[in-house]
């Protein structure tokens, strides 16, 4: 009889999760689906406006002047993606008023010709969207941590139509190692219901053809091995830029309006340098040409790297991500050739390695080759993913993301881990 309590007591508390999952996900997917709908929308029609007019780009400094003006009355100065982060760890509460923020100012750099990317906006709002539902179900605090994960599960699924990724992107970009797999599920059912309001809006999914795909052999794994390893010394050639600027140009410029305007005249300045277009915005054109095509240009990536670091660094918006996928793309689709590989699946495996030495997110980065891809090649791309993050060192885009693991040893590498192991043992 007390087994029969005992299982009718878990059946109840089990169904009571589900309704429970069900009331977050459900709210938290058609949000994140149509308000990131609206801003995959807003950044393609501002992106064809620019290319259609190219004198836009010589409005950067004074977009610059507006995003400095729009996240003070916002509040939002000096809030992004890692308070989002923040929040899944520690509860940090995320100002609603983001959302509007990071929106229009993502919206303002792609309409002026920043280089960046759009899921960094998409991890702000998708997380904002799912905190601030789970306070408004008068959620517990780790439940609202989760409500966040779903939040930027959803949001990320809208932009990518990669749901699955996109899932198991925002369980693990917080703590390397850790994986909060009780999210799973609430974090999947948003994801897969905002990729379905994308769909329904005509929104397609991300994805790209590989023309030329080598068999899995002894040689190729070592040419991809090769290739990952290059991949790790990118990824920590960008990742240092990105921080490098990030810290440095406000030292030497404090005001932000000063920083925003010369910052953005900068941009403009190399642009004209470097070739108007090709390195302004995400550069989805570019990543598919290299993808699909295998046509780069050999200093592609570099010039992504300084651009991109350089729109963030003096408060433009958008993300990193793409960029990565840019830089990726374009460096494996020049070096994959000088190893042996067909330059187009090697600008898939640099696409994906480079995403995963960067956000320190090996699983989701193997399914985002995947998802991408349709699964070609998916044990060679896997296996450079391995080796770049292996390589590409305990740093990454997100200096709020914690190593809970070391990467090359069997061994808790965070401080608080290891004090919480040492209690438990005790």
């Amino acid at each position: 009889m007390s087994n029969l309590n005992d299982f009718n007591r878990e059946a109840k508390a089990a169904l009571w999760v589900v309704l429970q999952w069900l009331l977050l996900a459900v709210p938290t997917g058609l949000v994140c689906g149509a308000v990131g709908t609206a801003f995959h929308l807003s950044v393609e029609y501002v992106t064809e406006l620019r290319a259609a007019q190219s004198w836009l780009l010589l409005c950067l400094p004074l977009a610059g002047l507006a995003i400095v003006a729009l996240y003070k009355v916002t509040k939002c100065e000096g809030v992004g993606t890692n308070n989002v982060i923040r929040a899944v760890q520690s509860g940090e509460p995320v100002s609603p008023l983001l959302v509007p923020a990071i929106f229009l100012g993502t919206v303002l750099t792609h309409l002026c010709g920043g280089s960046a990317g759009r899921e960094g906006a998409a991890l702000q709002m998708g997380g904002s969207i799912g905190w601030n539902v789970g306070k408004l179900l008068h959620l517990s605090d780790y439940v609202r941590r989760t409500a966040t994960i779903s939040g930027m599960a959803a949001f990320f699924s809208a932009l990518f139509g990669t749901p699955l990724t996109a899932a198991l992107f925002a369980m693990m970009v917080e703590d390397v190692g850790l994986t909060f797999t009780s999210a799973f599920m609430p974090a999947f059912t948003s994801a897969l219901i905002a990729y379905g309001v994308s769909l329904f809006f005509g929104i397609a999914p991300t994805n790209f053809v590989l023309n030329s795909i080598p068999h899995l052999t002894l040689e190729t794994a070592l040419q991809t091995a090769l290739l990952g390893i290059a991949c790790a010394a990118v990824t920590r050639l960008f990742c240092w830029t990105l921080h490098t600027l990030e810290h440095g140009i406000p030292k030497r410029i404090p005001n932000p309006w000063l920083r925003a305007f010369a910052g953005g005249a900068a941009v403009v300045a190399f642009s004209y340098l470097f070739g108007v277009g090709r390195y302004n915005g995400a550069g989805m054109a570019v990543i598919a040409d290299a993808v699909e095509q295998g046509a780069a240009l050999p200093w592609d990536f570099l010039c992504k790297i300084f651009l991109t670091a350089l729109t963030l660094a003096v408060g433009f918006k958008g993300g990193e991500v793409v960029p990565s996928f840019y830089i990726g793309a374009t460096f494996g689709c020049i070096a994959g050739p000088w190893l042996g590989l067909p330059a187009g699946f090697a600008g898939a495996i640099g696409l994906v390695c480079v995403f995963c030495g960067a956000t320190n997110a090996l699983i989701p980065s193997i399914l985002l080759g995947f998802e991408l891809f349709g699964g070609q090649g998916l044990e060679l791309i896997a296996l450079g993913c391995g080796v770049c993050y292996m390589l590409s060192g305990h740093h990454g885009l997100y200096s709020s993301q914690t190593f809970v693991t070391n990467k090359l040893r069997p061994e808790y590498a965070s401080h608080k881990w290891r004090v919480k192991l040492k209690k438990k043992e005790e």
